[in-house]
């Protein structure tokens, strides 16, 4: 049987924190630091990095996908987001680490409050961004400390165990699937840098890399991501910095033609070339790693800050991505209503546990033959564990699937033509009537997402509360976004855009986004409901002064009819439903059995 995608070891290592921190402690006093940053980062700025730089997992036992610690002398701190609360609770020491959440004690206020006049924090600027280190240099400046960019990161000098970096092979991303070859994103990139009077553009981001060059990598788990970055001149040959030992022959050759290949050691010499010529270098502050400004401009260059322009072109996907995305969908569509069946049928026995439905729904979308792996660590919760809005399952916290209660199943899939994420929520045995009216609320929200229409310019921000205003109205809400971007065959979280408080990205045709409100009670259960959604041209209105855009669901899944409470949905809310319930019906049954089309046809009957 070939591998699992996923492990249900234990990776957090709770009682190892008290002598690294004291490790770390002892390095931070021979490098004459009162204190340390530790961020959850790599030096490109992955959501997933690889084993070999999970240093904030390593000293503090936190396995989350963002935070950071800081480590002083004599206390310490961890500061995570209202996604982790829970899971910190569960695998930090308390007496080690204190945990902040961020939305009401950042780093740099614990920083402004805690450190003493004359103290020196450390921070590695490879891990750190641009703008990052400036919070950081305020607020260590405002209670009289200093910052210091450290030359050696002291986790890594005392970390005696530390993983091997990753040598996942190189793959070139065929134009069957990328949709534009790499040449004319090159020309694309260039006139960008003209009309931005830049010279040259650091592209230190790996998921701009690979669509830049259609390349594709394993270095980090679940998403085809090769550690790889390039400086792209506006005249001249772009520079790809990456290591060879991770192409072959036929790679090589495919990338000869389009870039200078070099080793990424000659990536911080190349940079103060840059500089000692004084070229100005666009960097996007946000993203790019502090050391990487501080080498320009210290070797005399010019920093042009301001977006990537990259992200913008990669999150608007051409007509190739998006007949991509659509199959992906309705392949993966067919994979997860499989499962729903085969789930339906067995949880009621009682037998089933969390780490059961993961496998199973794994078996399935490898059954369709085209899975390439999972987008995340499937998040397959019932009961209290649905209500860790990011749970991971391990043989330790595994649960059995047992009535009554709800199942919250978020899963996706990499598929060379498109990524997947999709979220359900299942009854086991009888919902109470609040599950159904929380389940109710949400969907409401789901829906007046998919029916949203705005005029081009309008931001994720400006309509995240739509998702919320039902939960809203019982005085409920949910601690995350609404909606994420979503990568073809790269990041299952892609910016720039995003369907939350903090979206100020403007929505633009062709990009694809997820559409998950939810709502979570601790301790009891959680409910999510996730599709991804396209952003299209809608229905122009006569008179209208600006063009208007809309949503074009992508997942084909059916929504649990047993969790809904129709009498408080609207007729619009219920026509919505039963029509994309049409639409699985007729999208996925070709893709079915005979036993799964029945039982799909009884679980997108319609609702009215």
């Amino acid at each position: 049987m070939a591998a699992r995608f996923q492990s249900f070891d234990e990776t957090s290592d709770r009682a190892a924190s008290g002598p690294r921190v004291a490790a770390l402690r002892a390095e931070l006093g021979r490098q004459g630091l009162d204190g340390f940053i530790v961020p959850r980062a790599d030096r490109y700025q992955n959501e997933y990095v690889p084993p070999s730089d999970e240093r904030l997992a390593w000293i503090s036992g936190f396995t989350g996908s963002a935070g950071s610690a800081i480590v002083l002398a004599d206390r310490a701190a961890l500061f995570v987001d209202g996604r982790y609360t829970l899971q910190a609770r569960e695998q930090v020491d308390p007496s080690l680490f204190e945990i902040m959440l961020l939305t009401e004690t950042p780093p740099d206020q614990w920083i402004q409050k805690t450190l003493r006049e004359g103290q020196k924090l450390g921070y590695d600027p490879w891990l750190h961004t641009i703008e990052s280190a400036e919070r950081l240099t305020k607020a260590c400046a405002a209670a009289g400390a200093t910052l210091v960019a450290v030359e050696t990161d002291p986790v890594d000098a005392v970390w005696t165990d530390r993983p091997a970096p990753p040598l996942g092979a190189v793959t070139l991303h065929g134009e069957q699937f990328a949709g534009e070859p790499a040449a004319h994103k090159l020309g694309r990139i260039r006139d960008e840098l003209a009309n931005l009077k830049a010279e040259a553009l650091v592209v230190s981001d790996p998921h701009a890399t690979c669509w830049t060059f259609n390349i594709r990598g394993s270095d980090v788990a679940h998403t085809p991501l090769a550690l790889a970055v390039a400086i792209v001149p506006r005249e001249g040959s772009p520079s790809l910095y990456v290591d060879g030992r991770k192409l072959t022959n036929a790679v090589r050759n495919g990338l000869a033609s389009l870039a200078e290949l070099r080793e990424p050691d000659a990536f911080a010499a190349d940079l103060k070339a840059l500089g000692a010529a004084h070229r100005v270098v666009r960097l996007d502050a946000a993203i790019s790693p502090d050391a990487i400004g501080r080498i320009v401009t210290q070797s005399g260059g010019k920093l042009r800050r301001g977006a990537d322009p990259i992200a913008l072109m990669k999150a608007t996907k051409n007509e190739t991505e998006i007949a991509g995305a659509r199959a992906a969908h309705r392949r993966d569509g067919a994979a997860v209503t499989r499962f729903l069946a085969w789930f339906e049928h067995a949880a009621p026995a009682g037998k089933l546990t969390e780490i059961d439905a993961v496998v199973a729904l794994e078996d399935f979308r490898r059954n369709t033959g085209a899975l390439k792996d999972i987008s995340f660590p499937t998040i397959s919760g019932f009961g209290p564990n649905g209500a860790i809005v990011h749970y991971r399952v391990t043989e330790r916290s595994n649960r059995r699937i047992a009535p009554d209660g709800l199942f919250l199943l978020d899963s996706g899939a990499q598929y060379e033509d498109g990524t997947t994420d999709i979220t359900r929520t299942l009854a086991v045995g009888t919902p109470t009537d609040e599950m159904r009216d929380r389940f109710t609320r949400v969907l409401r929200g789901h829906i007046a997402i998919a029916r949203a229409v705005f005029p081009e310019g309008t931001s994720g921000a400006q309509i995240d509360s739509f998702a919320r205003a039902p939960l809203w109205a019982a005085g409920l809400d949910f601690e995350h976004g609404t909606g994420h971007g979503v990568g073809s065959y790269l990041s299952v979280h892609e910016g720039p855009a995003r369907i939350s408080k903090l979206g100020t990205a403007a929505l633009r045709a062709g990009m694809i986004l997820s559409n998950e409100p939810g709502y979570y009670k601790t301790g009891a259960y959680g409910i999510r409901i996730e599709n991804l959604v396209l952003v299209q041209a809608a229905p122009q209105v006569a008179g209208a002064e600006k063009p208007l855009l809309g949503f074009e669901t992508l997942t084909l899944a059916p929504i649990d009819r047993r969790l809904i409470a129709p009498a408080a949905l609207t007729a619009d809310e219920i026509a919505w439903l039963d029509a994309y319930h049409a639409r699985v019906r007729t999208e996925l049954s070709p893709l079915l059995d005979g036993d799964t089309t029945a039982w799909l046809m009884r679980a997108t009957a319609p609702l009215a």
